[in-house]
């Protein structure tokens, strides 16, 4: 399988909802559209995937992250990584990861990222630590802050762990 990546553009975004609708996710062409933008407006970089000619997948780096803890430290975030099911365990997700980590080390010698901690995350959990990211010791994230002892929280797609890696190894 032969994957290229290049830069996101405003004609990708109902090729990518089209993909995650078939399937079963909502991902709205909208998302993209914004993407494209602040791509334009510099404080994003997006890269699409494709493999043997077909999307397969997509991550950004973002300049200033949403997380506050990467904004203060100006650690730049590998943001919204996500791979086709049927592309997965193939080296995609790895491509993007060694392009996101090459544009922000011509800015930043530390890269930072987010998972999610239930199942649906499990490989990109593995890929992240076998990549060398490990957490930024601040615990587990959920909004409005960080769990603490004792909190009852919801598992779902917004309670993180944050983790970084030196790029100057």
């Amino acid at each position: 399988m032969n994957v290229e990546l290049r830069l996101l553009t405003e004609a990708d975004a109902n090729v990518i909802q089209s993909a995650f609708a078939e399937q079963g996710w909502n991902k709205p062409a909208e998302l993209y559209l914004r993407y494209v933008q602040e791509q334009q407006q510099g404080a994003r970089v997006t890269m699409v995937a494709e493999a043997d000619g077909r999307f397969a997948g997509y991550g950004s780096v973002v300049w200033a992250s949403d997380y506050a803890a990467f904004r203060e430290a100006g650690v730049p975030e590998i943001n919204d990584l996500n791979v086709l099911v049927k592309y997965r365990r193939q080296g995609v997700a790895s491509r993007l990861m060694d392009e996101a980590e090459r544009i922000i080390a011509e800015r930043s010698s530390v890269a930072g990222i987010g998972v999610g901690l239930f199942s649906d995350y499990g490989n990109a959990q593995i890929l992240y630590v076998k990549r060398g990211y490990v957490p930024d010791g601040r615990g587990i994230y959920v909004e409005p802050g960080y769990a603490k002892y004792g909190d009852t929280i919801t598992v779902d797609d917004d309670l993180v762990l944050y983790l970084t890696k030196s790029l100057c190894e």
